[in-house]
Order: C-alpha cells, then sequence, then structure tokens
C-alpha cells in the first residue's frame, strides 16, 4: 500500500526519479519553458513554485543571512550555480507583488510515439530574452495558423532575387 506516500513514481527509482526532478527544475529555471509529458510537469510544478517563493521571502527579509542560507538551499537542490543566481537576481524580483501561481500548463497534445500528453510548462511573466518574439502559445500559434492559411508575412522579393524555374 501506498498510504501516505507523496509524489509521482513516474515510473522510476528513487535515485532515477530525484535526478530527473532535479533536471528538469534547472532547465526549467535556465530557460523559462519546457516541453514534457503532464505526468512530469505535474511532479515539478509545485517544487518549481515553492523555490521562487522560498527566494522571493528570503530577498523580503531585512535579514541578509537568510538569503545566504536560501542560496545554500536553492544551490543543494539545483545543478547549477548560475540558475540559482538567476533564480534569486532576475525570476524572484519579477514576482515580487505576485502572491503565488507563477507558473501556467498549456496542453499540446498527444506525442506521435507513444501518445503521452505532450504540455509546455512557462513562467507566468518570461523575461527579456522571451520578448524579442510572440510572448505566448496562443500567439504563436494564431500566427502558424494564420500561415497554414495563406494569409501570413511574406517578404517581397528584393531586387537582386532571381526567379527559379
Amino acid at each position: 500500500m501506498r498510504h501516505r506516500v507523496a509524489g509521482k513514481q513516474l515510473g522510476r527509482s528513487v535515485g532515477q526519479r530525484n535526478a530527473l526532478r532535479r533536471t528538469m527544475i534547472t532547465q526549467f529555471f535556465e530557460h523559462e519553458r519546457i516541453t514534457t509529458t503532464r505526468a512530469k510537469a505535474e511532479a515539478i510544478r509545485g517544487a518549481a513554485e515553492e523555490m521562487i517563493t522560498k527566494a522571493k521571502r528570503s530577498l523580503a527579509h531585512e535579514d541578509p543571512m537568510r538569503s545566504i542560507a536560501t542560496r545554500r538551499l536553492l544551490a543543494g537542490r539545483l545543478d547549477s550555480p548560475a540558475v540559482v543566481k538567476k533564480l534569486f537576481d532576475d525570476i524572484a524580483p519579477r514576482f515580487a507583488e505576485r502572491p503565488g501561481g507563477y507558473t501556467r500548463v498549456y496542453r499540446l497534445g498527444p506525442r506521435k510515439g507513444d501518445a503521452a500528453e505532450m504540455v509546455v510548462l512557462e513562467l507566468v511573466e518570461r523575461g527579456a530574452e522571451a520578448a524579442s518574439g510572440p510572448q505566448s502559445l496562443t500567439q504563436r500559434a494564431g500566427g502558424l495558423i494564420n500561415r497554414i492559411r495563406g494569409r501570413g508575412r511574406r517578404t517581397p522579393p528584393q531586387e537582386g532575387d532571381e526567379k527559379s524555374s
């Protein structure tokens, strides 16, 4: 029986499961968006939001030692020191006024190979590096549909372009 045993097993042993979660959360904070299966996204979503909350609260606390202790705690749970720095310097201040709900999940449909339900897990407010393109998958999907229907952006032919026959 699995009474009072929390968490998703994901079909892996304990060590593999912990390594998978650590790697996925690190990649999630590094890229601010990952495409994965629904079960894996559900398994890491709560832990990722908890890490953002810890970083946010430690930055708001008046004691600077609390920030150091929290940095060390999260450094032990993430793979990269650069990601810990990004979490404290970039991601946590972005969500300073937000009371929770830092992530969103978009369903993409079944994967072609094994029909596993695929999702995109992303931060609600993405960073400046993501601002260069469309902000959301909804906008990207709308643009894709318009291109399929023949209403997409097309660049006019340039002077030097030759027509291939």
